[in-house]
């Protein structure tokens, strides 16, 4: 039997993300998001098609404004990218899991444009400043035919490096008189920006933190081309000359772009989150009652947790395919 979503096959719902249909686009990421065996599916499926998007990175700390930033950005854009998605990670909500909406909302000017598609995801405890599933989730908007993807993280630090794994260029944003927070996250700023920006130039000691970022880039050895560039948002200042700046390291080879946490591939690492996904999906979705019967080993101490596991994977690889697997790999090659 093919598991639906809302009534929709996983084939069914592959070809309209693969329209650009904005509700088939929502319904697939909150497949992704909730690692249901249709979402695990979906991702898969959006990774064979291997196609490519321009992706940008927005970290800084809370309060710099990143959202805003990211708002503004888009009008900037939209003239050389057709269709662009935003992915705002937010944290998430104690009582129902999703993501607290924070972020989203002041993107509200661009939420009638069919052209732009905005998501919040919830971290759901992963740490690194984006989602476990952010990767997946910007394959299938690629596949939705998003010519540009931006993802917001939550903050950023020393250990919120991530998204640098996972976009082509990077930006920090930072606020006015951002000096001991500076202290506590230099590191993770010089690692993971391509590109500094000081928001908020309309406010006090916009020049200062600016001297102070580039400062700090000489001081590490970073050459120039680390620009700290000063925008405001609300009067539009400085904001054209950061989106030329964009295009131009998306313009560039990636060899000459890359930095120490620029964006790479660990094929080993992505088949292992990947073999991780299936197989737990395949166990809490599948029907097949010998799962039914190692749960009740399980429950009643029967046996190891270690062959328990063991023998769930064994009848994963016995059964093959999740139950939703049929008509996708149709939906791919058409």
């Amino acid at each position: 039997m093919t598991i639906t979503l809302n009534g929709l096959g996983a084939a069914t719902l592959l070809a309209a993300v693969r329209r650009g249909e904005a509700l088939a686009i929502a319904r697939a990421i909150t497949a992704i998001e909730n690692r249901t065996s249709i979402g695990v599916e979906m991702g898969f499926a959006a990774q064979d098609l291997c196609v490519q998007c321009r992706t940008l990175g927005i970290t800084g700390p809370p309060g710099a404004g990143k959202s805003s930033l990211i708002n503004a950005l888009i009008s900037e854009l939209l003239p050389k990218y057709r269709r662009i998605g935003v992915l705002t990670v937010d944290p998430s909500s104690p009582v129902s899991g999703g993501a607290v909406l924070g972020d989203r909302v002041r993107m509200a000017a661009h939420s009638a444009n069919p052209n732009v598609f905005i998501r919040s995801l919830a971290t759901r405890g992963h740490l690194g400043g984006v989602t476990r599933t952010t990767r997946a989730v910007i394959d299938l908007l690629a596949a939705g035919g998003m010519d540009l993807v931006i993802v917001e993280t939550v903050g950023t630090g020393q250990s919120e490096v991530e998204v640098a794994e996972l976009t082509d260029v990077r930006i920090v944003v930072c606020a006015p008189g951002f000096g001991d927070e500076m202290q506590a996250i230099k590191a993770g700023i010089l690692e993971v920006a391509d590109l500094l920006v000081v928001n908020k130039s309309d406010l006090p000691d916009a020049d200062r933190t600016a001297a102070h970022l580039k400062a700090m880039l000489r001081h590490r050895g970073h050459d120039e081309r680390r620009l700290a560039f000063q925008v405001s948002t609300l009067n539009r200042d400085g904001l054209s000359m950061l989106a030329e700046a964009i295009d131009a390291r998306f313009a560039e080879p990636f060899e000459v772009r890359q930095n120490v946490a620029a964006k790479k591939d660990n094929p080993r690492q992505k088949l292992a989150e990947d073999v991780a996904d299936l197989a737990a999906a395949f166990v809490r979705d599948n029907g097949d009652p010998r799962i039914d019967d190692i749960v009740g080993e399980l429950s009643r101490g029967a046996i190891s947790v270690r062959d328990g596991v063991i023998t769930a994977i064994r009848v994963l690889a016995e059964q093959n395919v999740l139950p939703d697997a049929t008509g996708l790999d149709v939906a791919v090659k058409t």
